[in-house]
């Protein structure tokens, strides 16, 4: 479904797609155009060239009866400018109102092109993730769905998408399918799109249901950077909540793939941010401090190769590093900073397999939390 271009409608949707590009060309009037009106006579030519082309899908589908409607307006537009060629200031002035209308028509008409578009490429997604038993074929239908709310809120598009039930769809992906990781994966990205399309309506679904969970659970590097993303965005509500997984995110810095134990890190980092106490303890209890010992002092002995998509030496300073973040995060009071600094302290010195060691890291902590 990439590129807006549903499955079933290949016949209909390059013509469809060809108009609305082409009403893009009719939603600029410029100044310019009361003199010379050569360029927008052109441009509405075009579109009504492609609009006879596509007639035979505009005329038998009942829901193109507006476009056919505005199709037909341009039409009389077009012939009222072509009848105002003089250079007197009536026509002039009569020219440019016509030139109004019809970048408003352009407008609107892309306006519902694209609506119809919307409509066809839900129906074809819902459809292909009940339906296909094909992994590439819902990958495609989740990435062409990951675009179009890239592209920013629409309230019509919401509508569609929330009584076609796509929510509920994705969760069930991630929750409780037997689909392989890579249209799960993609199917996390999905869920970062909704949240990031309309916070007011898609956080409430996220926090109430058992994504966050089953992100966790996941453990693929794609599940905890949506993760990382969805606390950075939902913020206090989230990490409240995320108690129960401390242990499992945690675990995942010990992962083989390097990037999963870097995604994991900066998730663990991105948490201790926005972290009350109680999430705090839990972080240090599951040996957060001996594992980034851990991390550190491997990278320090140049032990982890490589990875694209991670940045060099991803671990240098880690320990230092949650130290600070929790030092200049906003769920402690100051108080409760002094005793977690104290307790990574301990932890640190517990950890390290040399007093030298110790000392350098216990320095780091110190210095870097109170930069």
């Amino acid at each position: 479904m990439a590129d807006d271009e549903p499955q079933g409608h290949h016949h209909a949707l390059p013509l469809l797609k060809a108009l609305r590009e082409a009403s893009k060309a009719l939603q600029n009037t410029p100044i310019a155009s009361i003199y010379n009106h050569h360029d927008t006579n052109a441009a509405i030519e075009n579109l009504l060239e492609l609009a006879t082309q596509a007639d035979h899908i505009i005329s038998t589908d009942p829901t193109l009866f507006q476009l056919a409607q505005l199709l037909n307006n341009l039409k009389t537009l077009l012939d009222h400018l072509e009848k105002l060629q003089s250079h007197s200031l009536r026509s002039l002035f009569r020219r440019q109102v016509t030139n109004y209308n019809i970048s408003k028509a352009g407008y609107a008409i892309e306006a519902q092109v694209q609506s119809y578009i919307d409509r066809r490429n839900v129906e074809s997604f819902v459809q292909t993730m009940n339906d296909s038993e094909e992994d590439g074929e819902k990958v495609e239908a989740l990435v062409g769905l990951e675009a179009r709310l890239a592209r920013g809120f629409d309230k019509e598009y919401q509508e569609l998408i929330l009584k076609a039930k796509v929510f509920s769809i994705v969760e069930f992906v991630i929750c409780e399918s037997l689909l392989s990781n890579w249209v799960k994966d993609q199917a996390a990205v999905v869920v970062l799109a909704l949240v990031q399309f309309n916070k007011d309506v898609f956080v409430g679904l996220v926090l109430m249901g058992p994504i966050i969970r089953a992100l966790v659970s996941m453990g693929s590097c794609r599940s905890i950077q949506v993760l990382n993303s969805l606390v950075r965005i939902i913020r206090t509500p989230l990490v409240d909540d995320i108690n129960e997984e401390i242990p499992r995110i945690i675990g995942l810095l010990g992962a083989e793939e390097l990037k999963i134990k870097a995604a994991a890190m900066n998730c663990v980092f991105e948490i201790g941010i926005l972290a009350r106490e109680e999430v705090i303890e839990a972080m240090l209890g599951a040996d957060l401090v001996k594992k980034l010992m851990d991390l550190q002092r491997l990278e320090m002995k140049g032990e982890f190769k490589e990875d694209e998509g991670v940045e060099r030496f991803p671990f240098l300073g880690c320990v230092a590093g949650f130290a600070v973040q929790v030092d200049v995060g906003e769920g402690l009071e100051k108080s409760e900073k002094r005793e977690v600094k104290l307790e990574i302290l301990k932890r640190v010195r517990e950890a390290s397999v040399s007093e030298a060691e110790a000392a350098t890291v216990v320095s780091d902590v110190l210095w870097g939390s109170s930069a």
